[in-house]
């Protein structure tokens, strides 16, 4: 068979990246678009790169020393890569091939001006653009030139930065081959980049054009600030005009040099207003061809407008289906959760199926629907109060929105479809044995189901968990569940309401909820210390837990047993499993591993406690915060009553205190109660899916966690599965890691942050919601993985978010300070409980301190200042 190394752009589409890679796979199908002038060209093939390279052996060698080196050696990455190159440089291109290029650039004129182009086989895909990653060589001139700059592109798949990029996005290098595009060199009047949505924003609505004269390497370059257009609805509605003094221009026997601009020109616009429009009406051309928003590449010369790249823009958050027109408001469920990382399809199934609310997915995150709340005037008002008393960002990010007036049309006033969002439920008598209860049934429902069950498999299994399910949501929704909850978040509320117009007092109700009773999630912050007193008098055992490495060890357990006090040490920390075992980052996503599963994660918190407290800190610990609390509430009193009226203000204020010390505890038990069914609902599928490898219907079990529910229960009916879906899915999970996700979203596809828009902040502190009281300055210790922390005392956590399995943490720090969180979030909360000033939704902390640097935290007032 002979090998067809050079293939006409007409020749190519889309669904050849393997054979041209990304770069020539997209101009291949622009230039089958109706109406998209894409220069003419041919592509050579990966078939002739991967032939190149099998003429040097030793690369093999160099790419086993490159897949070895540590991602940080940046010299070693450095050398390794230029050694690639200079081997790739020196081979000479075989004779027949060099006959096929060159019969190809006859076609276009032998002495024709060219562009050589690099496009690798990962490149301008969906989840990872590779932008300028490779070479490009403008203006080469002759046959003997373009085959050098051939080689020259081959190799620059090894660039020091496309390797580190490779890397760092898990792309084997062997995996990746490089086509090359040769094209017919456009001498244009002006180019640039035109982005089909606003990258910013990401406003699907809005268009960017940035233009300047002569060649694109200008802009790309950075040596000229371009003009900019912003289009939408096919009309310019912002334009900034640049002075532009210098362009790139091709030169007459190849290459390219740069020119001064004449004066008079350097601030005349690139484009006319007519033209921009033009553009994007192309652009919208592109982007409807391929399905997704456009990163295009362009140049205008006396032909019109001709498209020389395009890219799926890979940085926009994607944007929940509909199947509608409608403009639709989207709130991120992950920030109400304290878990903005991308979950897998079958935990964001699984979510949806026991949620009390409908929610939609986009970027492996999950999104409620407030477009009608919002719209409803009574019901507005009562969301944007929930909303901003949990995340004033939020709030903040909606009100942005409804400033606008045409993106949420109101509907008449009254209520859609039942209360108000955020309705206060009626209240309830302040009575513990109210909690009590609500805390026995929980229990008593959830070994039903643990007993339940056992004897269910397969379709049989699908039934009963969808009537789970209805149970799950029914014990959510048991009114007097969310009236014990509203109790003490409204308590506290009024607490610190009422004690800072009284007595001038910010966030009193801190203090008065030290050591509340009932609060499961810090009671399993200080049962870990009582598993740290039971090991710590065992050097052996303390020796052999902290040579324990891997997080997936799960054998350590068997092992103590050998050890003096390992005995002891194994029945603790299974104990603690026993109730806690459930738990870990991310929990509301049913496929992260608990620690029953991995107990080895728990080690370092539990080491940490071992080196950082004496024996009985627990006790002494909640004791303090009782004794703390009940100062705290005779000092209040004892101060209103010697107010005006005062007597009546105690009395109304011990009522609350007692109100939220019964109540805000509870806070805590249903997300405990959810995830102890979610591990019941996870151990019974884990079953399936074993039973479904040892039928070779899947090769591994975690493979159903790419599944929807919906789906498994499908495979396991029929014992067939799409195993590219699967693929398909791994791969998109991936990409999602990548995208941060907003707070709100449009459908649009605009994200909007919000801001706190405070004058209170000293210059260069950093802003955030004043979630538990106190100043504390210490050393700031960023842990973006539990199972990476490494605690001393008087350390502050920095992290991006705290889900209740990081209490374990919170017990060896001075203070917290986390980029997602509002006051009634599960951080504060439990900062609240353990004494702990907090600052939370402070954007960017993980990236704008250091690990390491000292820091004051400003719980009381919401700020965090970086010391010099």
């Amino acid at each position: 068979m002979i090998e067809q190394y050079v293939w006409d752009l007409h020749e190519v589409d889309e669904t050849q990246v393997a054979l041209v890679g990304g770069k020539g796979a997209h101009l291949g199908a622009l230039s089958r678009i109706e109406g998209i002038s894409v220069p003419a060209g041919f592509c050579v093939t990966t078939d002739a790169f991967r032939r190149v390279m099998a003429e040097a052996p030793s690369i093999e060698e160099r790419l086993d020393q490159l897949s070895r080196a540590d991602l940080d050696d940046r010299e070693a990455i450095r050398a390794l890569s230029a050694r690639i190159r200079r081997d790739i440089e020196g081979i000479a291109v075989p004779g027949d091939l060099a006959a096929a290029i060159t019969g190809a650039l006859a076609r276009l004129g032998e002495q024709a001006a060219c562009a050589v182009r690099s496009s690798a086989t990962a490149e301008d895909l969906p989840t990872a653009s590779f932008a300028g990653q490779q070479d490009t060589y403008l203006n080469v001139v002759g046959p003997t030139a373009i085959l050098r700059h051939i080689s020259r592109c081959w190799a620059s798949l090894f660039t020091e930065r496309a390797v580190t990029y490779r890397r760092r996005n898990g792309i084997d290098h062997r995996a990746v081959h490089m086509a090359v595009v040769v094209q017919r060199m456009v001498f244009p009047y002006a180019s640039g980049v035109l982005f089909t949505a606003d990258p910013v924003t990401g406003n699907r609505t809005v268009a960017t054009v940035d233009a300047g004269f002569g060649l694109g390497e200008a802009l790309v370059s950075g040596l000229v600030n371009p003009d900019v257009y912003t289009v939408r609805l096919g009309e310019v509605v912002t334009r900034a005009i640049a002075a532009k003094q210098r362009a790139v221009q091709p030169l007459p026997a190849g290459g390219t040099r740069e020119v001064a601009i004449d004066p008079r020109r350097q601030e005349q616009p690139a484009l006319t207003d007519e033209q921009v429009v033009g553009l994007v009406e192309l652009g919208r051309r592109i982007e409807a061809h391929f399905g997704s928003p456009q990163d295009i590449e362009w140049c205008l010369d006396d032909d019109g407008f001709r498209i020389v790249q395009s890219r799926p823009i890979t940085t926009l958050f994607p944007v929940p289906e509909t199947g509608d027109q409608e403009n639709h408001v989207y709130v991120s469920v992950g920030h109400q959760q304290m878990m903005t990382d991308p979950m897998k399809p079958l935990g964001l199934s699984m979510w949806q199926l026991t949620a009390m609310v409908p929610m939609h997915t986009a970027g492996g995150r999950l999104f409620v629907d407030a477009t009608r709340r919002l719209a409803s005037p009574a019901s507005r008002a009562a969301l944007l109060d929930v909303m901003g008393k949990g995340d004033p960002l939020v709030r903040d990010a909606l009100e942005t929105l409804l400033d606008r007036d045409d993106f949420v049309p109101p509907l008449p006033d009254a209520s859609p479809g039942g209360p108000p969002a955020g309705a206060a439920p009626p209240p309830i008598e302040t009575d513990p044995a109210i909690v009590t209860g609500l805390i026995e049934r929980s229990q008593v429902s959830i070994a039903a189901l643990e007993r339940d069950i056992r004897t269910k498999t397969g379709p049989a299994l699908f039934a009963f968990l969808l009537e789970a399910f209805e149970e799950h949501k029914r014990a959510l929704g048991d009114p007097l569940n969310m009236q014990a909850i509203m109790a003490g978040m409204e308590a506290t509320w009024w607490l610190n309401d009422k004690l800072q117009e009284w007595l001038g007092e910010k966030n009193a109700a801190d203090t008065l909820t030290l050591s509340a009773p009932d609060n499961i999630t810090s009671e399993m912050g200080l049962a870990l210390l009582d598993v740290a007193d039971v090991i710590r008098p065992h050097p052996e055992v303390v020796a052999f837990l902290q040579g324990v490495e891997d997080v997936e060890d799960d054998v350590f357990l068997d092992e103590l047993p050998k050890l003096p006090g390992g005995t002891e040490a194994r029945d603790a920390i299974e104990a603690y499993l026993d109730t806690y075992g459930m738990r870990c980052v991310g929990e509301i996503d049913i496929t992260r591993p608990r620690w029953r599963e991995r107990p080895a994660t728990l080690l370092p918190a539990i080491l940490d406690n071992v080196r950082n407290f004496e024996p009985g800190a627990a006790e002494r610990r909640f004791e303090q915060g009782r004794r703390k609390a009940r100062q705290k509430e005779q000092d209040v009193l004892s101060r209103l009553r010697a107010l005006p009226d005062g007597d009546r203000k105690a009395d109304e204020t011990k009522r609350m205190i007692d109100r939220v010390r019964t109540f805000i505890g509870y806070r805590e038990y249903p997300k405990y109660g959810i995830v102890s069914r979610y591990f019941v609902y996870k151990r019974a599928l884990l079953g399936e899916a074993g039973r479904l490898v040892r039928a070779g219907v899947l090769p591994e079990k975690e493979d159903i966690h790419y599944l929807t529910f919906q789906e498994l229960h499908e495979v396991v009916c029929s014992h067939q599965v799409d195993g590219r879906l699967i693929q398909q899915r791994k791969e998109a999970f991936r990409s999602y890691h990548a995208l941060t996700p907003p707070r709100v979203l449009t459908s649009d596809g605009e994200a909007l942050t919000g801001a706190y828009r405070r004058d209170d902040v000293p210059a260069g502190a950093l802003a955030g919601l004043p979630v538990s009281a106190g100043t504390v300055e210490g050393r700031a210790r960023v842990v973006l993985d539990m199972a990476d922390a490494d605690l001393e005392a008087g350390d502050i956590l920095v992290t991006t978010f705290t889900d209740p399995s990081w209490s374990p943490l919170f017990v060896g720090i001075a203070a917290l300070v986390t980029e997602v969180g509002g006051l009634m979030t599960h951080g504060a909360v439990i900062a609240r409980e353990y004494g702990l000033p907090a600052v939370v939704g402070v954007e960017g902390a993980t990236r704008l301190i250091r690990d390491g640097q000292r820091i004051r935290v400003h719980g009381t007032d919401g700020f965090v200042e970086i010391l010099p």
